[in-house]
């Protein structure tokens, strides 16, 4: 398992430090409400050449991200306002996860028995207003 502590400032240098380090390209990202899981999804899409195009989407469930050449970079879900695992399974869930592109997914404990057996987990915690601390941890 891996720590991090970091600030907005450092966002950048860390997502490089996640995505050069997972062995896995389904990121499950935990913590509380206002922890910064969208804020380090945004840095992560921006750092994979997504631009300044992410954004949460918690009404609308899933968002697609394109590199700036219009290559599909990956998706992010937010899974907060769903009331069962059935709801993602009618997204075509499965589908997503059997592409090979990103995956980042806010409020995984909502799907729990649907994540693969392969993903990283990512879990955010506030140290004080503008520090956190993240643990990421593979698992297979």
């Amino acid at each position: 398992m891996q720590k991090i502590i970091y600030t907005i400032e450092e966002l950048d240098k860390v997502a490089k430090e996640i995505l050069g380090n997972v062995s896995s390209k389904i990121l499950c990202f935990y913590g509380e409400m206002g922890s910064g899981k969208t804020t380090l999804i945004k840095s992560l899409v921006r750092v994979l050449d997504g631009g300044d195009q992410a954004n949460s989407p918690t009404f609308g469930i899933v968002n697609e991200y394109q590199s700036q050449k219009g290559e599909l970079l990956g998706y992010h879900f937010d899974f907060y306002r769903l009331d069962s695992e059935e709801e993602a399974l009618d997204l075509g869930l499965e589908d997503y996860f059997s592409q090979d592109t990103w995956i980042f997914i806010e409020w995984p404990e909502k799907i729990g028995s649907q994540l693969p057996k392969n993903y990283t987990r990512i879990s955010l915690e506030i140290i004080d207003p503008v520090t956190r601390q993240i643990q990421i941890k593979e698992t297979d």
